[in-house]
């Protein structure tokens, strides 16, 4: 599922190739993936700009000229793909949006939506979200962990906690830090705390600055997009030697979730 720094990669790559485009038509073939008649969403749609893309956590605002925000979520599989008829992927397509002699398609909405909102419909339903992990300082980011109970991977997954971190990234986090994503919030000291702070912050940034682990390229030619994927410390590499110690990777399973961690680097 793309987390925080795969949807900051589409919102800072689309910015630069549809803002202020008009829209010119619409195709849908999953009505289920909107929250309105496909027929509204095409008249809502055509003759209309995109003026602004926000993120907030996993989700991407695409903020139109009339006002009306289009909010998606891709979930488990969803991604996208800019370019012209002749370059989209040979793939399923739920939502075709075109952008003059280009299109943005959503690819994989099978749990993803695109719905349309007003802004105070949007801010309701993001309201219960956590704050953003980026905009903390550590005396904030203390104050939010403090009356947390569970463990780390939990702690770190829960979007009304912190917003955008997900399986990969809470993995990748507690390795950096050198703890244990079993360790319980409430038994880190304050250094580890500081240790937890500065892991969040440089890997979240670092999985930014290379496009994040999203594999599918958003446009042909992409050179960004995917490029922290071969850079997973522990993530998805079971039994693989740790690059650290040589140790093998562990994948457990807390809360349902896969969970990959090194047993000697990490205390």
């Amino acid at each position: 599922m793309p987390e925080l720094p795969e949807m900051e990669t589409y919102r800072q790559q689309l910015t630069r190739f549809i803002i202020g485009v008009p829209i010119t038509g619409v195709d849908v073939t999953r009505p289920k993936s909107l929250n309105v008649d496909p027929d509204k969403f095409a008249g809502k749609l055509i003759g209309n700009r995109i003026v602004r893309i926000e993120r907030r956590a996993k989700h991407l605002l695409f903020h139109l000229g009339s006002g009306e925000i289009l909010l998606l979520h891709l979930m488990l599989g969803g991604w996208m793909f800019f370019g012209t008829q002749e370059e989209k992927p040979d793939r399923t397509i739920q939502v075709d949006i075109h952008l003059g002699s280009n299109s943005l398609y959503f690819i994989g909405l099978r749990l993803g939506y695109l719905h349309l909102h007003t802004p105070e419909v949007t801010n309701k339903l993001l309201q219960k979200l956590g704050p953003e992990p980026l905009e903390l300082n550590f005396n904030q980011f203390r104050n939010v962990l403090r009356p947390k109970r569970g463990n780390l991977k939990v702690t770190l997954v829960d979007q009304t906690f912190l917003s955008g971190i997900g399986n990969c990234y809470s993995d990748e986090i507690c390795f950096e830090a050198g703890l244990l994503p079993l360790r319980k919030v409430h038994s880190l000291t304050e250094i580890e705390q500081l240790q937890l702070y500065q892991a969040m912050q440089a890997l979240l940034r670092e999985a930014i600055g290379v496009g994040g682990y999203m594999e599918e390229p958003l446009f042909v030619g992409d050179r960004l997009t995917g490029q922290y994927n071969p850079k997973c410390r522990v993530y998805d590499r079971k039994d693989e030697p740790c690059l650290r110690c040589g140790n093998p990777i562990i994948q457990t399973e807390v809360s349902s979730r896969k969970c990959f961690y090194c047993a000697h680097c990490q205390k």
